[in-house]
């Protein structure tokens, strides 16, 4: 006897959509969701950028500095997704508990149209809000929110600048 796909617990990929594998229906999808950058935390800036331009990233935009956020930062282009390089002001910064645990790549960021529509829904899907609604030098202004997910997936939500 040979066992299928679907004895393994896994989703029917010929008949489930995304949304049904993920228990979410269409109507509840996120209005607005675009993929914007991966978090990477470090210690140095520049130190980061170097090791980047070696697979073909470069710096977009300018440096900046959040005192809200307690960050230093800046966004790299290149060959795969963007990455925003973020690097503690002081020991209270909220990347300094991934850098003494070792880890770098530590959130993933989508714009929304509405973050409290988004965090709402993702709330309902188990989400829970870790840094509510605050303005962010990095995006003008905008408002950003950190969410966990169930799996420990640190979301960041981003408000868009105009509506889609």
């Amino acid at each position: 006897m040979t066992l299928g796909r679907e004895n393994w617990g896994e989703p029917n990929v010929a008949t489930a959509t995304p949304s049904q594998e993920s228990g979410m229906d269409c109507d509840s999808m996120i209005a607005g969701l675009q993929f914007h950058h991966i978090g990477v935390a470090c210690r140095d800036l520049e130190k980061e950028m170097r090791s980047f331009a070696i697979v073909g990233y470069k710096l977009e935009g300018e440096h900046f500095s959040d005192p809200l956020q307690k960050i230093h930062g800046c966004f790299l282009v290149g060959p795969g997704p963007r990455i925003e390089l973020l690097a503690p002001m002081d020991d209270t910064s909220p990347v300094m508990p991934w850098l003494q645990k070792g880890v770098k790549m530590y959130h993933q960021a989508y714009e929304v149209e509405s973050i409290a529509d988004a965090t709402a829904k993702l709330c309902a899907e188990r989400a829970v809000v870790i840094s509510p609604a605050k303005p962010a030098v990095a995006f003008g202004g905008r408002k950003i929110s950190f969410l966990m997910f169930p799996n420990l997936l640190l979301v960041e939500l981003i408000e868009s600048a105009l509506p889609r």
